[in-house]
């Protein structure tokens, strides 16, 4: 009974309003302007009815008439569900807007034809509010409906434009190679609604789909998924909050719709290994990079040099190579590397690959050999690097030394600590030498004594004190570096219980954009975070599943999600208010969040 009445009940949502529209036109004076036009472009009538059923699988289209004359802002968001192999025909005529279907429609399916922010009225661009139109080419409506929402997996934000899919299909290949048999586009709080689905399991995934062809492509989209296969349960109804539509303004009413998941989006890695870039730096310096992490190198040498002449250092993903030449002989204007790896074939293994890569020096640059003295700058003949100290991160950071070249000789035992107290009396202080496991040119140097505000501290870097691998001595230099002493910064003391994994732990400013400070702990401590200006800050805790320090993405083939982001929420704020000249301590229970 219902199924019969519901293209009536629907034609009088549509012709009811009008009833209530009253004309603005003044006939006894010429037109002044009047008050602006703010009231969106309305649907008047729709041909064929919403809800029709056995609509033909070829030829059809749809007709929208306006009660005025509408502009298409943007066509993508007309969005056809499922989605067609050929993209909408969609074209405006008088005050009708006409879609038309390129590619035949499947046979007993239920569609959806879904818009939201495309159409606006012609004269002053009130957007439409959207509308979900609904119909089948079989004899009756589908009638459930799945919801959820995509929030980015590194910052928690609701991804607007990403588009939610089920498939029946339930093998793993089917979002590389199929079209959905549902799908819709996020709004701008992440949020979806599939509605007018079929009794039966279904995959569930979103991806930020680049080329817009409804094709998960891992090279350039990003994807979510839920682990396990679905089935919907909820039935579809006119007065669901779920199936209305929303000021995106209105924060009750478009947190209040019902989420049944919450999908999380990343980017894979790349699983194809091949050599993508390759850069000569300098003299005796390049890099090579590769498409996917983890790359699998035999051997690799340089024409003319010997094995142990060549120093190499991967990034933390082993994606990208940097490579120096440890050699007094006059560099050639074109190196010539050999790298021997294991690179992906056209049936995707793994085979062995030799690559001649030739590395001429960068245009505009010179061989150094031939550079004329009088050219000559001070970093041309000198062994460069960088000391440097922050006041507000000394404390856990200490000073950073950073090289422009690895070193080939080192005298860290001739660095000079030292350091004044408030009535200007010298002391002497001995220091910790530590290299970045990550950056073999970069050192970390921290005082043994604890720093106190109110001193100043000196680190002296003595001449000759360093030599590179071009053989070039450092010059001297010196750094200082207080401790910040405003009475209006305060102190955050985040007590940790329950630690049960390792965790990194972020300090993030209000729009959590920027690492202020970064722990990573694997038991119960209290982390301090000194030296910050009154206002809301955020802290973010991840949970480093592999313990290698870093955060890592998801796999889809694997159904491995991406590793666990949490932000710590105050009471009910996400954010922690700090005043000045404050000494505040928050109790977090690791354990109880990440079961939360």
């Amino acid at each position: 009974m219902i199924k019969r009445l519901l293209p009536l009940i629907v034609c009088a949502a549509i012709f009811l309003p009008m009833i209530f529209i009253h004309s603005c036109a003044n006939t006894t004076q010429a037109p002044t302007g009047g008050v602006k036009d703010t009231i969106p472009p309305l649907i008047i009538d729709i041909n064929p009815l919403p809800g029709a059923v056995n609509v033909p699988t070829e030829g059809s289209r749809i007709i929208f008439k306006f009660d005025e004359y509408v502009t298409i802002k943007e066509q993508k968001n007309i969005f056809l569900s499922p989605p067609p192999e050929k993209p909408l025909k969609v074209r405006i005529k008088d005050k009708f807007l006409i879609v038309s279907f390129e590619s035949p429609l499947d046979s007993n399916t239920t569609y959806t034809l879904n818009m939201s922010d495309a159409l606006a009225d012609n004269n002053e661009g009130n957007m439409f509010p959207g509308y979900t139109y609904v119909f089948s080419t079989g004899p009756v409506i589908d009638s459930l409906l799945v919801t959820g929402k995509v929030l980015d997996c590194n910052t928690l934000q609701p991804v607007k434009g990403a588009t939610a899919m089920l498939y029946k299909d339930l093998g793993d290949s089917a979002v590389f190679l199929k079209r959905p048999v549902a799908a819709v586009k996020t709004d701008d709080w992440g949020y979806f609604c599939l509605p007018y689905l079929a009794d039966t399991l279904y995959r569930l995934y979103a991806i930020k789909d680049e080329a817009n062809n409804n094709i998960y492509d891992p090279d350039n989209d990003l994807v979510a998924f839920v682990d396990s296969v679905i089935r919907p349960v909820v039935h579809v109804a006119d007065t669901l909050p779920e199936m209305l539509k929303y000021d995106m303004t209105d924060t009750l009413m478009c947190e209040a719709r019902r989420v049944d998941y919450k999908m999380r989006l990343f980017r894979e890695k790349p699983t194809k290994q091949y050599l993508v870039n390759k850069v000569r730096t300098a003299d005796r310096s390049a890099y090579i990079t590769f498409q996917a992490p983890y790359v699998w190198i035999d051997s690799l040498w340089f024409r003319g040099y010997k094995a142990d002449e060549v120093i190499s250092q991967f990034n933390i993903l082993q994606d990208s190579l940097v490579l120096w030449v440890n050699s007094r002989k006059p560099a050639p204007d074109t190196l010539h590397l050999f790298v021997n790896y294991r690179k992906t074939d056209s049936l995707g293994r793994l085979q062995p690959a030799l690559e001649h890569l030739r590395l001429p020096m960068p245009e505009g640059k010179r061989v150094f050999q031939r550079i004329p003295r009088r050219n000559l700058k001070q970093e041309d003949t000198t062994c460069t690097f960088k000391l440097t100290a922050q006041p507000e991160n000394v404390e856990q950071d200490g000073f950073q030394l950073r090289f422009d070249r690895p070193i080939i000789y080192e005298s860290f035992d001739s660095l000079r600590f030292r350091y004044l107290n408030p009535k200007q009396k010298e002391f002497f202080g001995e220091v910790t030498v530590e290299r970045d496991t990550a950056d073999l040119c970069h050192y970390i140097i921290r005082p043994k004594e604890q720093l106190l505000p109110g001193y100043d501290y000196f680190l002296k870097v003595p001449h000759n004190a360093f030599r590179d691998i071009d053989g070039f001595w450092s010059d001297s230099t010196e750094v200082k570096v207080t401790l910040p002493t405003d009475d209006m910064l305060s102190t955050l003391k985040a007590v940790m219980i329950d630690v049960d994994r390792k965790i990194i732990v972020d300090l993030l400013d209000e729009k959590r954009k920027n690492i202020l400070r970064q722990y990573i702990i694997d038991s119960d401590c209290t982390l301090t975070f000194p030296y910050l200006k009154e206002g809301k800050y955020s802290i973010r805790i991840t949970d480093d599943g592999n313990r290698n320090s870093i955060v890592d993405t998801g796999s889809l083939l694997e159904h491995r999600q991406p590793e666990a982001v949490l932000y710590f929420t105050f009471g009910e704020e996400d954010f922690i208010e700090i005043p000045q000249s404050a000494e505040v301590e928050q109790e977090i229970n690791v354990k109880n969040i990440f079961v939360l």
